[in-house]
């Protein structure tokens, strides 16, 4: 199930530096796939508290004598391969020292409420002034302009503001109630438009030698991903209503209960159709005029569903599944995350890796999904402790030296 890492760097982005001033999730699952990548990101956090997510638990990472650490599990998920260095960017010296480490990045992340950094001398004009190449990545809860540009917004609200949370649950005439994701899913993929909009900078800067200013709102990324429920109302004219596990274009396709548990069943074209209802014993339902196409069968999906669920009643889970593997149809188990973690396949794809860092000997770390061929994901550094690098990027990434460092420490700058 999982496999020991390695230091050594031969990612994509190997030469890249990204400054990480972000907390919480959006902007550091941004820059934890970017230093998988083989980017040198330095994480800049608050002296003594950190990020946010430290105490966001329990769970807690324990220690090599298994007593608790102060970093929760919610911290490890979207801090490794990162360096971590404290400053105090309300402390001019603090400040200065965030600059300084801007001067010699190609990227900025940062999460700050529109308009703070701009207070300490580190918004995207202030930058870019010594550093033009600079790509600064700004994520916020309604972007950087506009009417609502200052308001604040986290996952759950902008799940449910930004309409995920009306197409998400069981209908209503199922009893259902409006229900966000069970991870902070508008954080994650703010997170990745923001990666996929970095490294397209990068590419473009490769051709005019300039960095830019990229705006992220969480608000409009969650919009820009409900995909097809958005352009089924904007081509439709019809709201999309919750259908629990059910698709709003394809049927069958959702969970049905079986004599001992449910299974997840995915038909996705005609031909599909026809051996699944064959492997059920229906195989008048093949013939039938009102489900011989797709179209048939949304506009008929009641009925169908209530004949395909009262055969799935009659067997197990485990013998449907294999009945239908057999015959090419698509469909699988509802797992447990216990279970995804057991079975063989996540052996076979080492999606566990293990890390080290001075107070803990074995931190597990859910495997990056890409394989590249030739500039392979690695794994680096384990998630740091709470400024474990600080000396070591201020003497040897911008040549303090160590009386500047302790005087910075003695301010409370760092």
């Amino acid at each position: 199930m999982s496999s020991r890492t390695s230091n050594e760097n031969q990612g994509a982005l190997n030469g890249v530096r990204v400054l990480d001033l972000s907390r919480v999730l959006a902007g550091p699952w941004s820059t934890q796939l970017l230093a998988d990548y083989g980017a040198s990101v330095i994480k800049v956090e608050r002296p003594e508290t950190g990020d946010d997510t430290r105490s966001w638990g329990p769970p807690w990472l324990k220690d090599q004598e298994r007593n608790d650490t102060s970093d929760s599990a919610y911290f490890l998920s979207t801090n490794r391969n990162k360096r971590s260095l404290t400053a105090d960017l309300a402390n001019g010296e603090g400040s200065q020292v965030v600059r300084d480490l801007a001067a010699t990045c190609d990227v900025v992340v940062e999460n700050f409420r529109v308009g703070t950094l701009k207070r300490y001398g580190l918004d995207y004009g202030s930058l870019c002034d010594v550093n033009p190449s600079l790509i600064y990545c700004s994520i916020s809860a309604y972007g950087q302009s506009g009417v609502r540009a200052n308001q604040p917004g986290y996952d759950a609200m902008i799940q449910a503001s930004g309409g995920l949370m009306s197409v998400t649950g069981a209908a209503d005439e199922e009893g259902g109630t409006p229900q966000k994701v069970g991870v902070a899913i508008a954080d994650i993929m703010a997170g990745m438009y923001a990666t996929t909009a970095i490294l397209a900078a990068l590419v473009a800067r490769k051709e005019s030698g300039q960095g830019q200013h990229i705006d992220v709102p969480l608000y409009d990324s969650q919009v820009a991903w409900l995909a097809n429920q958005n352009m089924n109302y904007l081509v439709g004219g019809v709201n999309p209503q919750r259908l629990g596990t059910a698709h709003p274009n394809i049927v069958p396709y959702q969970t049905f209960a079986t004599a001992d548990s449910y299974l997840s069943l995915a038909v996705g074209n005609d031909r599909q159709f026809r051996d699944c209802v064959h492997c059920l014993g229906l195989e008048e339902l093949a013939e039938d005029q009102r489900f011989r196409d797709n179209t048939s069968r949304v506009q008929n999906r009641d009925l169908l569903v209530t004949l395909m669920a009262e055969a799935f009643s009659k067997a197990d889970a485990a013998d449907w599944l294999e009945k239908l593997a057999a015959c090419g149809v698509p469909a699988g188990p509802i797992n447990s995350i216990e279970d995804v973690f057991s079975e063989p396949y996540a052996s076979e794809r080492e999606m566990v890796r293990h890390l080290d860092r001075p107070d803990a000997d074995d931190i597990p770390t859910v495997a990056n999904p890409v394989r590249f061929s030739t500039t392979p994901v690695s794994y680096r550094h384990a998630p740091p402790i709470l400024g474990q690098h600080t000396d070591e990027i201020l003497s040897i990434d911008l040549g303090y030296s160590q009386e500047r460092i302790k005087a910075l420490r003695r301010s409370g700058a760092i």
